[in-house]
């Protein structure tokens, strides 16, 4: 029983051990990012899976940073800036590009991008430029602010810090394309925390962006003062929380009490 007891407890250690080292981290390196054509999004469908048919379906990337366009896909592919609807923007058109082939294209304006490709239009996606990001959140003048955030059932909570006080920001989380939190709000205090109904992963991060709006009371906009602009922004990737890792650390005691308890039934 004392073999098992430490055999239960090493593998619930291993998976608490292998749960955090492949945890992510809510900050990225956005100066280059690869895009790739879905495997079979040459046929109907691929838009309909959580994938999307360019994976990433939604890539951030810095301004003055690298969009790698690959094809691994068997059939001809382009990556097209605009829409279907509205044709070509003329942003960035990587042509047919062949299986295997690859194209880059370097950003020089903050915004977003959508692109489609012209052979295959379900196949939709979008590109969002951004500023340059600091490794802990973001700067504009002497505004600082970091971001991290937390899973909750169901969604994810961004808690904000800021380094000064009566902050008037708006926030804004974007996932797939869509926008699925966006306020306006005045910092009080030096943190606040907002509430996303969404959970980030790896193929569907969430983009949080902090604009500042300025500095001062609420009701005296006249009067706001400090740095105004983007100041902070990150990818939410809240792929397991605090919560989950007490019942882990729960799980293991029980384990180990149980084997424990039942090394002292009495033999006859």
């Amino acid at each position: 029983m004392k073999t098992k007891a430490i055999c239960s407890f090493f593998v619930l250690f291993a998976i608490v051990a292998g749960i955090v080292a492949t945890t992510p981290a809510a900050f990225a390196d956005h100066s280059e990012v690869t895009i790739e054509a879905a495997m079979g999004s040459g046929a109907p469908g691929c838009e309909d899976t959580a994938e999307g048919c360019y994976i990433p379906s939604t890539a951030t990337v810095d301004v003055g940073g690298k969009v790698i366009m690959s094809n691994p896909d068997t059939a001809a592919h382009t990556f097209t800036a605009g829409t279907p609807e509205d044709g070509p923007s003329g942003e960035f058109d990587t042509g047919l590009l062949m299986a295997g082939n690859s194209f880059e294209y370097s950003p020089d304006t903050v915004g977003e991008i959508n692109y489609f490709c012209m052979v295959h239009p379900w196949m939709q996606g979008l590109i969002v430029v951004q500023e340059v990001e600091a490794e802990e959140g973001g700067m504009a003048g002497e505004l600082m602010v970091t971001i991290t955030d937390s899973a909750v059932k169901g969604g994810t909570q961004v808690d904000l810090e800021f380094s000064t006080l009566h902050v008037n920001y708006e926030i804004t989380a974007m996932q797939n394309g869509e926008t699925v939190l966006q306020e306006t709000a005045h910092a009080m205090e030096m943190t606040a925390s907002h509430m996303v109904d969404a959970v980030g992963s790896d193929e569907n991060p969430i983009d949080i962006k902090i604009v500042s709006l300025g500095i001062g009371p609420p009701g005296s906009e006249a009067d706001w003062t400090g740095p105004m602009g983007e100041v902070a922004s990150a990818k939410v990737v809240p792929e397991f929380g605090t919560i989950a890792m007490m019942i882990l650390a729960v799980a293991i005691i029980s384990i180990v009490a149980v084997t424990a308890k039942s090394r002292v039934i009495p033999r006859f």
